[in-house]
């Protein structure tokens, strides 16, 4: 149980590693464009990916 909470953890750091390492100018432009939003917006894009998150470990 914890070697695979542990692994899940690491490649969830991983993924959201890439884009600043990747593109490092496009992501700072996201991360402003997402500062801008009022609260519900940004509360329902936490919504969204907690979902898509949740049918990918269901299937």
């Amino acid at each position: 149980m914890g070697e695979s909470l542990l692994l899940a953890l690491g490649l969830a750091l991983l993924i959201e590693g890439l884009l600043p390492f990747v593109a490092p100018g496009q992501w700072r432009a996201t991360v402003q464009r997402v500062a801008g939003m009022r609260d519900g917006q940004i509360r329902f894009m936490g919504m969204g990916a907690i979902l898509v998150g949740l049918l990918l470990i269901s299937l």
